[in-house]
């Protein structure tokens, strides 16, 4: 693994590792904010729980186990792409500019707002790495080809081999026993 893996994945994973453990101690504290998302999220999925604080507090301890795991190295697309689905209703959320009245409070969540815009240009990408592995898709195909090519060679080497065995069984029906 690359030295840019090794130090950037826990660097991006500390903002969720962090901010999960506050949602996960004290969802009190944006279960407000997150309220006007929540509550629509929560109506077309039924699986979620219908309080927004449990809510919170589930985003937050999905965000602390896959920034764990992203940080770590184990299955890190998966938890990038955990920390983006977690990241898009947290921003929607808790960067409402466009609803602020204040000029200097609308200015700083639209610079939280697309901060938090480029930290999924950057799950995404990580989503994506492969860690200089062939993908699973690459393998798949590669796999294909190497099995087509496998059977077009088989398939000579039996029409070679098939023509002078045919002529050797018809010599030999001939011999007397």
């Amino acid at each position: 693994m690359s030295l840019l893996r090794v130090l950037g994945r826990p660097l991006l994973a500390s903002m969720f590792v962090a901010g999960g453990l506050q949602s996960v101690r004290r969802p009190q504290d944006v279960a407000p904010a997150a309220e006007p998302v929540v509550k629509p999220i929560t109506e077309r999925v039924p699986a979620l729980p219908d309080r927004t604080e449990q809510v919170v507090r589930l985003s937050g301890g999905v965000q602390v186990a896959a920034g764990l795991m992203l940080a770590t190295g184990r299955m890190p697309r998966l938890a990038a792409l955990a920390l983006a689905g977690t990241l898009v209703p947290t921003t929607l959320a808790g960067h409402r500019f466009w609803e602020a009245d204040d000029p200097a409070e609308r200015t700083q969540q639209r610079i939280h707002f697309l901060k938090n815009l480029s930290m999924l240009g950057g799950l995404l990408i990580a989503a994506d790495d492969t860690g200089a592995a062939p993908s699973l898709l690459w393998r798949g195909r590669h796999a294909t080809k190497d099995l087509r090519r496998d059977t077009r060679l088989l398939t000579r080497s039996v029409r070679a081999t098939a023509g002078p065995a045919a002529a050797a069984a018809r010599v030999r029906a001939k011999l007397p026993v």
